[in-house]
């Protein structure tokens, strides 16, 4: 067991580089794709995997730096230090019990593919750390491992019917089939989104508004392109950070390329997933009467869609503002602010593409982000403390993932207050949306449409 655990850690501590060839090769073996194909997929995959995290790692070098320097020239003075998404994964694979909860997370995987009650199969398991922070802050406060455990599985179950639910928008906006995206951090925002999309369309005038990255195109002529958006907005952030000019310029100009490239690298995941997609196909037609099998994928495939990208920088600036001026937040947006992208990128894909209620409802959902990160703080400062990792700020530490996020924040709540009256009503919420979405999803899945999670 100890020789198994210490190759798994090996594995995992190399990440996503390493584990998307070896796994995407052995789902084409079981699909009965022939072994070198099947490893060409997985290396085409995490070709394109290790071109996005090029690219992101472009975005966050220049974008990170400007966004700070905006809440400095702000002037906004708030307590709670941002400190970021891979602080808090240091945080998370630091956990004594984390062995568990990825076991967990898995075998919950398992048995709900065996039962049909999921068709992900989630081998993004790097980004198993949004479910299993919640089990580790649940453990922290409780002491109760057991308890941890329940609310990193019910994280798993959440996570693997979102991203069932939301995979026909992913395909019919994106353009990318055979995928779901189980990553939290991106899924989470699909609970607000969702009814508040469909409370737009029941008002007069607003919900006749509709503009679109292509409208942009379309008015604003060659600037309206991605490529120049890219560097219209990439300067303008340079701009309020007080950059000088040829750094303002610097700014826009890898923001552009930041648009170009993206789509580049997702277009490899298509190529690398078509033969497994077809496979799967001729098997579950053969085997499983016909039965979608949909392969869980990190939310970086998509991020690189023009429009997610121009509702991100919009936001970005919007969020430093409202961080100042929302009653009862502390968090100070810092380190986070750079992957803003894969909060709205689902936003994004339920408004089909309208820019005007991508961004509203992207500044609704980090609002929520910044409130819920501050009534969490407390215990998420204390548990990077627990574990030896100095993350220490005057009033303590936050970020845009953990249980910042909207799901992961009513899960913690839910086990860590009065069990006996919590989990019976977090119990009834999933089984209430999960029988309502159902019916619609089952009636919509097959045309690829968007509709049925957005019925919630």
């Amino acid at each position: 067991m100890e020789i198994i655990y210490s190759v798994f850690n090996t594995l995992l501590g190399a990440g996503p580089i390493v584990l998307l060839p070896i796994i995407i090769t052995i789902i084409g073996l079981i699909f009965r794709v022939k072994v070198i194909k099947a490893f060409r997929s997985g290396l085409i995959i995490a070709i394109g995997f290790a071109g996005i995290k090029l690219v992101i790692s472009l975005l966050s070098d220049n974008l990170g730096p400007a966004a700070k320097a905006m809440v400095q020239n702000f002037g906004i003075k708030l307590d709670i230090l941002d400190v970021g998404w891979g602080a808090i994964a240091a945080v998370t694979w630091s956990s004594p019990i984390i062995p568990l909860l990825i076991a967990g997370i898995l075998l919950t995987n398992v048995i709900m593919l065996a039962f049909k009650l999921t068709d992900t199969l989630d081998v993004d398991i790097w980004n198993y750390h949004h479910m299993a922070i919640v089990g580790i802050m649940v453990y922290f406060v409780t002491g109760n491992v057991f308890i941890g455990l329940g609310a990193a599985v019910v994280m798993a179950i959440i996570s693997f019917k979102l991203a069932d639910w939301t995979a026909p928008a992913v395909e019919k906006y994106f353009g990318i089939p055979g995928i779901s995206l189980p990553t939290m951090s991106a899924l989470s925002s699909v609970i607000i989104a969702a009814p508040l999309n469909k409370l737009i369309d029941q008002i007069p005038v607003v919900n006749k508004i509709d503009f679109s990255a292509k409208d942009a195109q379309k008015y604003l002529g060659f600037f309206g392109e991605p490529i120049f958006m890219g560097l219209i907005l990439g300067a303008g952030i340079g701009a309020l950070a007080e950059y000088k000019l040829t750094d303002i310029f610097a700014l826009g100009v890898n923001m552009a390329a930041v648009m170009i490239l993206i789509p580049k690298m997702t277009s490899l995941f298509m190529e690398g997933l078509m033969p497994i997609s077809e496979a799967a196909k001729k098997l579950t037609k053969e085997k499983f009467k016909g039965r979608k099998f949909l392969i869980g994928l990190d939310a970086a495939v998509v991020v690189g869609d023009s429009t997610v990208i121009t509702t991100a920088l919009i936001i970005i600036p919007l969020t430093i503002l409202m961080a100042a001026i929302i009653p009862g937040n502390r968090v100070l947006p810092f380190a986070d602010l750079a992957v803003i992208p894969f909060r709205v990128a689902l936003v994004v894909a339920l408004c089909k593409g309208n820019l005007f209620r991508s961004i509203l409802i992207g500044l609704v959902c980090t609002s929520a982000i910044l409130l819920a990160g501050t009534a969490t703080s407390p215990v998420l400062t204390g548990l990077a403390s627990s574990v030896g990792i100095d993350l220490s700020a005057s009033g303590g530490i936050s970020s845009f993932a953990a249980t910042s996020l909207t799901v992961s924040y009513l899960v913690y709540t839910a086990f860590v207050s009065n069990l006996m009256i919590s989990l019976p009503i977090l119990a009834a919420v999933i089984i209430g949306v999960w029988i309502y979405i159902e019916k619609n999803y089952k009636g919509n899945k097959q045309d690829g449409g968007a509709e049925a999670i957005k019925e919630v």
